[in-house]
């Protein structure tokens, strides 16, 4: 894989993210920065295939990223969107091996951090914050999940829309109608209708 040199920026965003869920050592902090592999991408780039075997975790120090699916029928399913200090990952396929579902690719110009599954394992094993910081930042992910999953089954597509706006309003700006129709699992045109009705809700100034 070839990767693009990046100033410290990008680690030292990570760094900022693992410091606030942990106490680290320069020392501890020094052995993470070479375990990851710094990327730059730009918007529209994939950086991982469906039908491929992971091979990385990702860290996103900035921009912003989307997992998605791909159906029989050739139909995109935006699964996640990754912004700024948030993890991208297969977690089977990097345990086990066998091909991801999961297409990732770049929505804007970004700067990711990446790790091999080894590396990562190192980390837990040598430095017990690392850990504690990681799994704490995926205990926040997937309580994030769970309540999507719920959110799907017993609300209506206006009362998600209005969920992933009070919860990811600076994504929602950020990213294509159509790529967040297919998130909220509707047509771009449900989501023009709601913003519209919306739009006449709100109070004129």
């Amino acid at each position: 894989m070839q990767t693009t040199p990046q100033p410290a920026a990008a680690f030292d965003i990570l760094q900022t993210y693992l410091g606030a869920r942990a106490i680290f050592t320069n020392d501890e902090f020094k052995l993470i920065r070479t375990m990851f592999v710094p990327k730059s991408l730009p918007a529209g780039k994939m950086l991982q295939r469906g039908g491929e075997v992971a091979q990385y975790a990702v860290f996103v120090a900035k921009g912003c990223l989307r997992s998605y699916i791909i159906d029989a029928k050739g139909k995109e399913h935006v699964v996640l969107f990754a912004p700024e200090y948030w993890w991208l990952a297969d977690s089977i396929s990097l345990n086990t091996q066998a091909p991801s579902q999961f297409f990732f690719d770049a929505i804007e110009d970004s700067n990711v951090l990446l790790i091999t599954p080894l590396s990562h394992e190192t980390l837990i094993d040598r430095i017990p914050a690392y850990s504690t910081a990681f799994r704490t930042g995926l205990q926040k992910h997937a309580a994030a999940k769970d309540q999507r999953i719920v959110n799907s089954l017993s609300t209506t597509a206006e009362e998600r829309y209005l969920e992933f706006m009070r919860t990811y309003s600076s994504i929602a700006t950020r990213v294509p109608q159509w790529m967040l129709a297919s998130y909220l699992g509707v047509s771009p045109e449900t989501v023009s209708r709601i913003r519209k009705k919306l739009a006449r809700k709100s109070p004129r100034r």
